[in-house]
C-alpha cells in the first residue's frame, strides 16, 4: 500500500471519529436539557399537590 493512500485512509478515519464524538456530545447536551426540563415539570406538579392536596383524590362518575 502506498503512503498517500494510507495517509488519506487515516485522515478519513480520524475525521469520522471526530464527527461521531461531536454528534454524541450534542446528543448528551440535548439529553441533559430534556432531563432538566422533566425534573422542573415534576417539581411543579409536586408543588401543586402540596398546595392543593385534595385535588385528584376523588372521581365523580355518573351514568
Amino acid at each position: 500500500m502506498d503512503i498517500p493512500a494510507l495517509s488519506m485512509s487515516m485522515a478519513q478515519s480520524n475525521l469520522l471519529t471526530d464527527v461521531g464524538t461531536a454528534v454524541l456530545a450534542k446528543a448528551m447536551d440535548q439529553a441533559e436539557v430534556v432531563s432538566a426540563n422533566l425534573t422542573e415539570m415534576l417539581d411543579s406538579a409536586a408543588m401543586e399537590l402540596s398546595v392543593n392536596p385534595d385535588i385528584g383524590g376523588n372521581i365523580d362518575i355518573s351514568l
